[in-house]
């Protein structure tokens, strides 16, 4: 692989633990399949984040993946299997594997259910102030009818006659320097140090099914477009494991007068020539509650700001202010009289009270 893991998950060599995991789930969710439909590159970077995951989301093997064991030489012992020997376990398993179940670091690792995704649309309303929602989730959960483990009833198993019941199965491998003891998960029982005699009715065997549940969750104030949160322990179940997390993508919707920014508002409200000449007091809509005084000054420009103090967004433990920007609307389509009326009116200002004509012409 050309690229490195640390390269491949984006973080440093010397990221935490959950930073590496912060980072796996942000690229897992952006490139996972159920969200790049038919998009086999999208795919392909799906495995390979995995793949990366799976060596620096454990401690052990990230150890050893950060200092291999050295290469002797042509000859000599070598895990790449570049120059010397490569050696494999069979099963598909890497002399990694049998060298972490041989000082007892394979299989002990607890194991966690996958992170699952869902989209939640929030109102700019709900957005701003927080809400509660109830959220449709579809995941994995051990089958209740048989606890999770195939059989019916959950009793009827016999033990596993090639672990004798205790779900590894111990290997000797011959390499150039002697012999290899290695201890792995038994082929035939996956483990369990058992074989289904009956299969569960509900599950037919496979011990997990996909169950819909709706989750009554809330959503704190101040959400963003686009921001991703994540619920622990309320992804896919696994028996016996830690449950995986729920991510969530958040899409707000926009207002038709409003923005937002943190807990600050932005909106844009026109007036008139005359408001604009000669200043008025307006009533402006608010986001929650009656609308808000605000006066117009006298001789105002247009796209001036005015800052409405702790009208924003109030959260409780936070206030944020209102910024209304003034859009002088030009009137249209005027009659011969009072194009005459407005040549009478602008033949009356003297030209140093255009302040921004005159800087313009200075200039």
């Amino acid at each position: 692989m050309d690229k490195s893991y640390y390269d491949i998950l984006g973080v440093s060599k010397d990221a935490t633990q959950d930073e590496i995991k912060s980072a796996y789930k942000k690229l897992a969710f952006k490139y996972h399949p159920d969200h790049n439909p038919g998009d086999n590159a999208a795919a392909e970077k799906f495995k390979e984040i995995n793949e990366a995951y799976q060596v620096l989301g454990d401690a052990d093997k990230r150890a050893a993946y950060d200092n291999p064991a050295p290469n002797f030489g042509s000859g000599g012992f070598n895990f790449g299997g570049g120059n010397g020997f490569g050696f494999n376990f069979g099963g598909g398993e890497s002399i990694f594997d049998g060298i972490f179940n041989f000082f007892g670091g394979g299989g002990n690792a607890r194991a966690q259910g996958r992170d699952i995704s869902v989209r939640v649309t929030l109102t700019f309303e709900e957005a701003a102030f927080g809400a509660q929602k109830e959220v449709a989730v579809s995941r994995t959960e051990p089958c209740s009818a048989c606890g999770g483990t195939g059989a019916k009833n959950g009793t009827e198993f016999v033990k596993c006659s090639n672990c004798s019941g205790t779900g590894k199965v111990r290997y000797v491998q011959n390499t150039p320097y002697g012999q290899m003891a290695s201890e792995r998960v038994c082929p035939k029982c996956g483990g369990s140090g058992k074989i289904i005699k009956e299969t569960c009715p509900k599950c037919f065997g496979k011990a997990y099914l996909r169950v819909n549940t709706t989750l009554k969750l809330t959503f704190p104030p101040l959400m963003e477009n686009g921001q991703v949160v994540s619920v622990r322990g309320e992804g896919d179940k696994i028996k016996g494991g830690t449950p995986g997390d729920l991510q969530i993508a958040i899409t707000v919707l926009p207002h038709k007068l409003f923005t937002r920014k943190n807990a600050d508002l932005y909106m844009t409200y026109p007036i008139t020539v005359m408001q604009a000449l000669l200043g008025d007091k307006v009533k402006v809509p608010a986001l929650k509650g009656d609308p808000l005084a605000m006066t117009i000054p006298e001789g105002t420009q247009s796209s001036t700001t005015i800052k409405l103090r702790g009208a924003g967004v109030d959260t409780g433990r936070r206030k944020g202010d209102m910024y209304v920007k003034l859009v002088v609307d030009i009137p249209k389509n005027l009659t011969r009289e009072q194009k005459e009326k407005a040549k009478e009116l602008s033949a009356l200002f003297k030209d140093n009270q255009y302040e921004s004509v005159r800087s313009f012409n200075r200039k």
